[in-house]
């Protein structure tokens, strides 16, 4: 059976579903916050250790202004209403993606929640926030032009935001759209990807289960026979 290590979403569909029940996006997304909080929890129950949620990408400051504020809004207060939970949980967050280009108070909660959870070790949960595939690949080859380092895939990895984790093993994309838009381009290289046409809202712990049983029986080969 293959060993199950780190689970990656793109949680799409939360505007279109909010769109379809009560003509709001930004509904939408408030109840996309509810399923992300029953999938960490069965992530933690079904003891994988890494979880990667697309939380906000470099593309999305393209959307109309009140939405990107509503989302910041949700994170911001999201991360500061659950610290105490979090902490007792021992989840651990880590935030991977431009920490630059986010507001400073984001910033400043980022820091204060990453150093309060550093230790905890029941699962880590990476929320990919401002966060670009191409912009993260390219900033790893300014280090390397910098530093004049021998370039290696090993020494490659150690310069992305994701270094010390895992390559995700299954990605799952919700919302019927079958593309990867922009993530974790390096990392997927071997992962097993799984596209459900649900909305992120109506997403479930037995949609999920289905998932990871769908994965324990896939022959990985890796290059191989």
């Amino acid at each position: 059976m293959n060993k199950l290590n780190h689970v990656a979403i793109i949680m799409d569909g939360n505007g279109r579903w909010g769109l379809k029940k009560k003509n709001s996006r930004n509904y939408g997304h408030l109840k996309g916050l509810k399923t992300v909080e029953r999938i960490i929890k069965f992530s933690a129950y079904k003891k994988i250790p890494f979880l990667t949620l697309y939380t906000f990408s470099t593309e999305n400051w393209k959307r109309p202004e009140k939405e990107v504020n509503f989302l910041f809004d949700l994170i911001r207060n999201t991360l500061k209403k659950n610290l105490k939970k979090i902490i007792k949980q021992e989840f651990k967050i880590r935030i991977i993606g431009n920490k630059k280009g986010l507001p400073k108070d984001i910033n400043k909660t980022i820091k204060l929640i990453e150093n309060r959870t550093s230790k905890n070790k029941v699962i880590t949960i990476n929320l990919a926030l401002n966060y670009g595939s191409k912009e993260e690949i390219i900033n790893a080859c300014k280090v390397f032009n910098s530093k004049k380092q021998k370039l290696t895939i090993d020494n490659f990895e150690k310069k992305l935001y994701t270094k010390n984790i895992p390559n995700p093993d299954i990605l799952i994309r919700t919302g019927g759209t079958r593309r990867l838009s922009n993530f974790l381009l390096w990392q997927l290289a071997y992962t097993e990807i799984f596209f459900v046409e649900k909305l992120w809202p109506d997403f479930n712990e037995s949609d999920y289960n289905k998932i990871i049983s769908k994965f324990y029986k896939i022959k990985r080969n890796f290059g191989k026979i």
